[in-house]
């Protein structure tokens, strides 16, 4: 999908997602003040403008797709130890040193939890943080609201809802425990959960 087509998509008034997605990345970087951050799915690196330069070194974003990858490159040069990472989260093992904190929004909607939970865990060093933000099913509302680009279509088609309760159980089974979670509501009519997992400090990978 072209950036431009997702990013006019998730900041359309029927939308209006990008800036909440910001503001919770924002949450988990003041909650664990990390000094290594890896973000799966990084699309156009919306919300790196929150990362404070004194606090994090390490920045390490990740994505399938290699233009989303060059337009982070281009926006955010000035980020501290920005690493970018070409490689499907979802069919492939990411071996990279791990971080304090890695920040999962969006992406296990449309990666799966299989291969993509393994990454996510992966990555987290022990004490670490593993925050994942969620799409809440809505009554009114579908998962990827309509639009008339095919690849807005093609993102509607590939959207499967991740129930926050059961992946929850899932990372806390891997030695994690849940810290933090909160609603984040939408002027769509949405809504976003969002929650902090803490690994254990004696966790190895």
């Amino acid at each position: 999908m072209p950036l431009h087509d997702y990013e006019e998509h998730m900041t359309s008034g029927a939308v209006q997602q990008l800036g909440a997605l910001s503001e919770l990345f924002g949450e988990a970087l003041r909650g664990c003040r990390p000094e290594s951050v890896a973000i799966l799915g990084v699309a156009g690196g919306n919300g790196l403008e929150r990362i404070d330069p004194v606090v994090t070194r390490r920045v390490c974003g990740i994505d399938i797709n290699p233009e989303y990858l060059r337009a982070v490159r281009e926006r955010h040069a000035a980020v501290p130890g920005l690493e970018l990472h070409c490689a499907d989260l979802a069919g492939q093992g990411i071996e990279l040193a791990p971080v304090q904190l890695v920040h999962a929004a969006l992406i296990f909607e449309h990666a799966g939890v299989a291969c993509c939970l393994d990454n996510a865990v992966n990555l987290v060093a022990p004490g670490g943080v593993l925050s994942v933000v969620l799409q809440l099913p809505s009554a009114s509302e579908a998962a990827v609201g309509d639009a008339a680009r095919p690849s807005i279509q093609a993102l509607r088609q590939s959207f499967r809802s991740i129930d926050p309760a059961s992946l929850s159980r899932e990372i806390e089974g891997r030695g994690f425990r849940l810290v933090r979670q909160l609603r984040r509501p939408l002027a769509s009519g949405k809504a976003f959960w969002m929650g902090l997992f803490e690994r254990a400090r004696d966790a190895g990978r």
